[in-house]
């Protein structure tokens, strides 16, 4: 456990939610000192902690849609005053269903829902195979240069990372026409899925949900916020890898296979919580 001394941050927890304990072992592995915060807490709290990180699971069992209860409750207007600012936010699944529903993200109109992660849309060859829940292992290219988001640091423009999803509403898409245009005029979009090669490439394997412009990830304007459908702690440790995975990082692991004791060494996901202690000079 890290020293309270260290930057601090904020795990926000619902009934439903279960990717807490893996968030705060990702955030306390590079530094900072995570800690679960309760939904049911005073919201003014939320103003002594350096940053705040929403998990995935299934808040309030995703009744109605993914998020939007989670979104109403009172420590979201807090964490609006704490993110404008200028304090580092990241939305992992649920967590980024969560931001979407109170329009931190995309941000372009604060407060309005501008975008949803809907049922997924699974395609294959141009056909739909099915719906529902989707879990694998998927490939996500860096799409911005590193010091757009804090979350970025240590991620190269075009840079390829695989990392787990495991998700029912992953698809992001608007019914605003000209949406698309406005986050790529803006540099939003911080994740696309990708395919080994890092080509962008519609349907399955490749995009696991049917998402609108392969997008898997999405910033606000500012750069503060993120929210990412795929999860980077699920993926921190090289263990965490399939032996089977194709690319630089299935080959690390399977060069390692026979070396236990190097498996807990960094894994793609990694990057993502040690960009943020890059951020907070760690």
């Amino acid at each position: 456990m890290k020293k309270q001394s260290s930057p601090r941050i904020a795990v926000l927890q619902f009934p439903g939610g279960n990717c807490e304990s893996e968030s705060v072992r990702a955030l306390n592995r590079v530094g900072l000192y995570g800690e679960v915060f309760r939904w049911n807490r005073p919201s003014d709290e939320l103003k002594t902690y350096d940053g705040y990180l929403a998990p995935g699971g299934f808040s309030y069992e995703d009744r109605v849609r993914a998020g939007v209860i989670a979104a109403k409750e009172p420590l979201f207007e807090r964490l609006a005053i704490e993110a404008e600012a200028g304090k580092p936010v990241l939305g992992i699944c649920n967590g980024a269903q969560v931001l979407l529903e109170t329009g931190l993200v995309p941000g372009i109109h604060p407060g309005r829902v501008e975008m949803a992660l809907a049922h997924n849309y699974i395609t294959h060859a141009g056909k739909v195979v099915r719906r529902g829940h989707h879990c694998g292992w998927v490939n996500l290219r860096c799409e911005v240069q590193p010091a757009r988001t804090p979350f970025t640091r240590l991620l190269q423009f075009g840079a390829v990372s695989p990392m787990t999803v495991s998700h029912g509403e992953g698809r992001f898409t608007t019914a605003d026409s000209d949406l698309l245009k406005k986050l790529e005029e803006n540099n939003q979009i911080v994740w696309r899925y990708c395919n080994d090669d890092a080509q962008i490439e519609e349907g399955l394997p490749v995009n696991p949900n049917g998402s609108l412009s392969n997008i898997a990830g999405l910033c606000n304007p500012r750069g503060n916020v993120v929210a990412l459908m795929p999860h980077p702690e699920r993926s921190f440790f090289l263990r965490q890898v399939p032996s089977t995975w194709s690319g630089a990082w299935g080959e690390l692991r399977r060069t390692n296979a026979r070396h236990p004791e190097r498996w807990d060494v960094d894994g793609p996901g990694a990057a993502v919580f040690r960009s943020l202690a890059g951020h907070f000079g760690l």
